[in-house]
């Protein structure tokens, strides 16, 4: 695997080991901006990211914009993916039945239900940061402090999604 392959296989792992991401949309008022968290399911192989949504309101932003962002953050294991691309609104049936989870029914009784939406987010560009944690970060600084060095605190690479490995 080449060096961009694994740095963009890297941001895919990261956000597949988080889950859970901040999907921002332009409000359409001003162009004002709005995060709300989503579950996401990856398709690296695919270029996509997708999530199960309600149409609503993140809907009809995505169809007025479809500039997106999601931002993922694993603050205790000081791991963070920000990938900008493109979102898309399908009402796939067969693609909402082979998205659902169990834990769907948080939200909707079946994947039959009629409001369920699939939103699809296909990456143009992914940034990373992946530091040792908490505790070695910390004691990095403070090295740092006393020495004057400079300290190595993780991994940041910006990537192209599309470069992952694809096997």
């Amino acid at each position: 695997m080449s060096q961009p392959e694994s740095n963009a296989q890297h941001a895919w792992d990261l956000m597949k080991h988080i889950g859970v991401g901040l999907f921002v949309t332009h409000d359409g008022h001003g162009d004002n901006l709005r995060a709300r968290p989503v579950h996401t399911q990856l398709a690296p192989q695919e270029n996509a990211i997708f999530f199960l949504t309600n149409a609503d309101a993140k809907t009809r932003e995505i169809d007025a914009n479809h500039n997106a962002c999601i931002a993922y953050a694993d603050t205790s294991g000081q791991k963070y993916v920000s990938v900008t691309g493109s979102a898309a609104v399908s009402d796939d049936r067969a693609k909402i039945k082979e998205l659902w989870t169990s834990a769907d029914r948080a939200f909707w009784n079946d994947a039959n239900d009629p409001t369920i939406r699939v939103v699809r987010i296909t990456p143009s560009a992914a940034e990373y940061w992946d530091s040792p944690g908490s505790i070695v970060t910390a004691v990095k600084l403070a090295y740092a402090g006393a020495t004057g060095a400079k300290p190595k605190l993780g991994e940041h690479r910006k990537v192209d999604p599309a470069q992952a490995d694809r096997r």
